[in-house]
């Protein structure tokens, strides 16, 4: 099984948080996934399209997305997420959105590793979980 993982540096306070839990439960299911590093959340959906025209089986995409002062938040929430769902679809294989969408720093935290767990160790889960569908 080719797993890739897709990680936003912007916010890598967190994002590498995110990356540590995503690794953690894919080498307890015993899969070595390969790590690309994009500069954001915004280039999470092509490098996941480009991770799956390459032979990936599946995607974890992993980034933080933290509310400032203008609408760039909204964008960049929208175009991730909407990214994603459409780079799953088109290719038909899972590309697991392990993305915050945090309001502070401090949501952020607690969603990566703190006392809401870790999201990048989640959506690895949700990869694995929509590999293992049979039809």
């Amino acid at each position: 099984m080719k797993i890739t993982i897709v990680v936003a540096e912007f916010n890598s306070k967190i994002t590498e948080r995110l990356l540590e839990g995503a690794l953690s439960e894919l080498k307890s299911r015993e899969v070595k996934p390969i790590v690309q590093k994009v500069p954001g959340a915004f280039e999470l959906p092509l490098a996941a399209s480009l991770a799956l025209k390459a032979g990936a089986d599946g995607v974890v995409a992993l980034g933080c997305i933290i509310r400032g002062e203008t609408t760039h938040y909204d964008y960049v929430c929208k175009a991730a997420q909407e990214g994603c769902l459409r780079v799953s679809l088109d290719e038909s294989k899972p590309v697991a959105f392990g993305v915050l969408t945090t309001e502070d720093f401090e949501q952020a935290f607690e969603r990566a590793g703190g006392r809401h767990g870790n999201v990048g160790a989640s959506a690895a889960q949700a990869c694995l979980a929509m590999l293992s569908l049979k039809f």
